[in-house]
Formats: structure tokens, C-alpha cells, sequence
């Protein structure tokens, strides 16, 4: 069930739009309210394939996507996400964290970890963060 609310501001004419991919509504549900209310659009998935349906019809340059989901996990969406829209910005969220896999998020291509339950402000400071990083790139 793809949920995207419509458009908010553009800040430095950039559309600040995040896509949250998780498998329980309960956390797409709060993460994309908590986001809504700091200002950005947020577009949710609940598979890494509905996620690809939804990025081929629209773009969302800041990513947070759950590890463990039904039929391709969180990885292997990295991945493909990062060689379709290699200026995009993806974060892993998972209730499962081991080194193992913080290893693969690195070498999947994620910019960074955050494990369940998580700090909203901490969220909040990220997706800041990578949209002004996002900006800079785009300068260059």
C-alpha cells in the first residue's frame, strides 16, 4: 500500500522528499507523521518491491529502509537503489542489529545504521544532513 501525501514546500528549490520502507505499518505510520511534521513530503513502501514501483514514478533523494522484509530484504533494495539513483541517500532501520550486518550495510551502500526503537531527533538530524549534503553535490 504506497501512501504519498502531497507536496510541501521547496527549501533552496529542492523537493525534501523521503521514502520510508518497512513492513509494519505501525512504524511507516510514525515515521511518516514525525516527518511530515518536520516539513517533508515522505512516501512509504511496505516491500522493497513496491519500493522500486514507487521510486520508477517518482524520486525521493533521502531513503530509510528496513533490513528485514518480505521477499527482497533491505540489502539487496540498497543496492538497487544505489545503482538506479546513485545521488540518493539511504539509511538502514532494522530491530535486528549484529555486526554482521552492519558490515553489509556499509559494502550494500547505506550511509548509516539506526537500530529499533530509534531517536526521532536523531532521524531528524540525518535526513537534515543528507539533504545538505545532497545539495552541495548537486552545486558541484
Amino acid at each position: 500500500m504506497v501512501q504519498v501525501q502531497r507536496s510541501v514546500e521547496k527549501v533552496d528549490g529542492m523537493q525534501k522528499k523521503i521514502l520510508v520502507v518497512d513492513d509494519e505499518k505501525m512504524i511507516r505510520d510514525m515515521l511518516e507523521k514525525a516527518f511530515n511534521r518536520e516539513g517533508y513530503e515522505v512516501i512509504c513502501a511496505e516491500s522493497a518491491e513496491e519500493a522500486l514501483e514507487v521510486l520508477k514514478k517518482t524520486t525521493a533523494q533521502v531513503m530509510f529502509l528496513d533490513l528485514k522484509l518480505p521477499g527482497m530484504n533491505g540489502l539487496d533494495l540498497c543496492r538497487e537503489i544505489r545503482e538506479l539513483y546513485p545521488l540518493s541517500i539511504a539509511y538502514a532501520i532494522t530491530g535486528y542489529a549484529s555486526l554482521f550486518e552492519l558490515s553489509d550495510c556499509r559494502k550494500a551502500g547505506f550511509e548509516g545504521y539506526f537500530t529499533k526503537p530509534f531517536d526521532l531527533k536523531a532521524l531528524f538530524e540525518t535526513a537534515n544532513d543528507a539533504f545538505e549534503k545532497i545539495k552541495r553535490w548537486e552545486k558541484n
